[in-house]
């Protein structure tokens, strides 16, 4: 589990909501995918908690998970963010279109924002999946982020999207989340937009104060504070992009890290702030990256935020101290100790 930590807004520390007794192992690695996505908890939505396309994932229990294009899944963290969606499923799901609209547009029906919930008035994120605008892939892309944030007292929206109108659903989402967040108990400015692959070009266009301008109708919006990218071939470069972290594997066969890395080179001179990392070995979607040489990069984003919203403060890292030590093969898995071979060693080969 990523550290834990307390969160102070706007001066003032508050404890992150107490989970309640029911969250804990209601769902293991054996609970059927169907039977999570049919609970009567959950009502209607309760679909929409795994890719509603169903031609790009497989497997028949949590644990046996699989979603294309991506590696790393975490059968524990799936088992984690579903139990966190049931002890919460009378208020973590969000209609971001009204019924009228949804009885107009029945595609509508496939959106929606999932909510874990921080500290009452702090920042908030909103987390996108990536699936090759083909489908959403929430479970390994974005819930976990959500999750983890929310641990540390932010508030943390995992969205939805049609894949054919994404940026639009993520326009209507910033939208309303803005107008309802007295509603929501947010903090409607120094917020934060994530993605990775497909939902990170949705975070870097509607970051992009301009773009957001254009695609939301609205004027009055705030811009996002901080971009948080990964794995993404994007390209495109204004000087009305907000300040971008971005990472990615160097062996992403879809995502080119040199890419990534020459954007932000690009963003830099122009002023914006940037910061980016590359993980050797990782191929692409490698989601929190946990037991891989990138896990706890989420650390390193969430401080690259708050140097620019300044609106939040993290106290300590305390689970990560000695990560510096971690050994991990060639690929990115963590190793006990050093094998006969390629090793990564503090981000740098040693060959034994």
């Amino acid at each position: 589990m990523l550290w834990m930590t307390l969160l102070a807004c706007s001066g003032h520390a508050e404890e992150p909501q107490k989970e309640p007794e029911t969250m804990a192992n209601y769902y293991t690695r054996q609970t059927r995918i169907n039977d999570v996505m049919n609970d009567a908890v959950f009502g209607d939505y309760g679909r929409l908690i795994f890719p509603v396309n169903t031609g790009y994932w497989s497997g028949t229990t949590l644990e046996q998970l699989q979603l294309t294009w991506y590696n790393y899944i975490d059968p524990d963290k799936t088992v984690e963010v579903c139990n966190y969606l049931r002890a919460y499923a009378d208020n973590c799901f969000i209609d971001i279109y009204t019924e009228a609209e949804k009885q107009s547009n029945p595609e509508l029906r496939n959106t929606g924002l999932f909510f874990f919930r921080g500290n009452s008035n702090a920042p908030f994120a909103i987390c996108n999946a990536g699936g090759g605008f083909s489908y959403v892939g929430a479970m390994h892309d974005s819930f976990p982020h959500a999750l983890e944030l929310s641990k540390l007292g932010y508030n943390a929206f995992a969205l939805i999207y049609r894949p054919g109108d994404a940026y639009e659903d993520l326009a209507r989402a910033i939208t309303y989340i803005c107008d309802h967040a007295n509603d929501l108990g947010v903090s409607r400015t120094g917020y934060s937009l994530w993605g990775g692959s497909a939902g990170a070009r949705m975070a870097a266009t509607l970051g992009n104060s301009a773009n957001l301008r254009q695609l939301t109708g609205r004027t009055d919006l705030p811009p996002a504070s901080a971009v948080i990218m990964q794995y993404t071939g994007y390209t495109t470069v204004s000087p009305y992009d907000g300040p971008t972290y971005a990472c990615c594997g160097t062996s992403d066969g879809i995502a080119s890290w040199r890419t990534m890395q020459s954007r932000l080179e690009s963003l830099s001179a122009l002023g914006i702030p940037t910061e980016f990392h590359s993980y050797n070995g990782l191929p692409h979607g490698f989601g929190l990256g946990t037991g891989t040489v990138a896990e706890a990069w989420i650390n390193d984003a969430i401080r690259f935020w708050q140097s620019q919203s300044g609106a939040t403060a993290i106290h300590s890292a305390k689970a990560n101290a000695g990560r510096s030590e971690a050994i991990y093969s060639l690929n990115g898995t963590r190793r006990k100790t050093i094998l006969k071979g390629i090793n990564i060693i503090v981000g740098k080969k040693f060959i034994k």
